[in-house]
């Protein structure tokens, strides 16, 4: 079992940063594909960054690629998105996920992940 619980969104101007966190709890999440999601009414949620287990490979959805950056940290059992540049089309509602294999064919794709946290809300003002 692996339970996620995200902070460190707010509201930020454009142009401003943020760090999402989230902490990892359950023993086998080390092995574990950990993602960064978005959903907005508009559009639903979105893919926005993925790792592998062990952190060696990533995906980003190009919408965000340039300027988003997700990393892990195993030890601290802890996943992370630095969002740089944010934009008003950036805010929405992030979550964290986890699905339970190394790495994915596609690894933006919302149907392998198993878990997923509650969420935290980013605004960007223009």
């Amino acid at each position: 079992q692996v339970h996620l619980v995200e902070s460190g969104g707010g509201s930020v101007q454009a142009g401003g940063s943020l760090r999402l966190s989230c902490v990892v709890s359950g023993y086998t999440a080390r092995w574990y594909t950990m993602a960064w999601f978005r959903q907005t009414p508009e559009k639903g949620r979105e893919g926005v960054a993925a790792i592998s287990a062990g952190g060696g490979a990533t995906s980003y959805a190009n919408s965000w690629k340039d300027r988003f950056t997700i990393s892990r940290d195993d030890t601290e059992k802890m996943l992370y998105l630095q969002m740089n540049s944010l934009k008003p089309e950036d805010t929405a509602m992030y979550y964290c996920a986890a699905a339970p294999s190394t790495w994915y064919e596609k690894p933006l794709s919302e149907s392998v992940y198993n878990y997923w946290g509650q969420g935290t809300q980013v605004t960007v003002s223009s």
